[in-house]
């Protein structure tokens, strides 16, 4: 009789296995980088609506008032809420003045960025 030349079907499976632990492997990093992508994208996008924001405060060339206001930002499609709040600080000349950004516009949104800074009279 003769031998057939051929792989065994222990050595079939076995390659198979290290084949599939390798594309598994793969595809997590590859799902990593997507998901870190794609947050540095929403934290770029979230430090442009808290620079307007300040930006906006600053041209008005006034000291602004204390309290707190939400507004509406859409970058690249996407709608992110600012939150400014302006405090007072110990000297009546400066105000603080912080510019928050939360993911969505419903109430269970997810804080991405905050931006802080004096404001003072000019």
């Amino acid at each position: 009789m003769k031998r057939t030349r051929g792989f065994t079907l222990i050595e079939v499976l076995v390659a198979l296995g290290v084949v599939a632990l390798t594309l598994t492997t793969g595809l997590q990093a590859s799902s990593a980088l997507t998901r870190t992508a794609e947050r540095q994208t929403e934290q770029w996008l979230a430090t442009l609506c808290a620079e307007n924001a300040l930006t906006a405060l600053r041209l008005q060339r006034q000291l602004p008032g204390t309290g707190d206001t939400e507004t509406v930002c859409e970058q690249a499609g996407r709608a992110l809420r600012v939150r400014v709040s302006v405090l007072p600080t110990p000297n009546p000349n400066f105000r603080r003045v912080d510019a928050t950004v939360i993911r969505g516009t419903d109430a269970t949104g997810t804080r991405l960025l905050t931006l802080s800074t004096v404001q003072g009279r000019y």
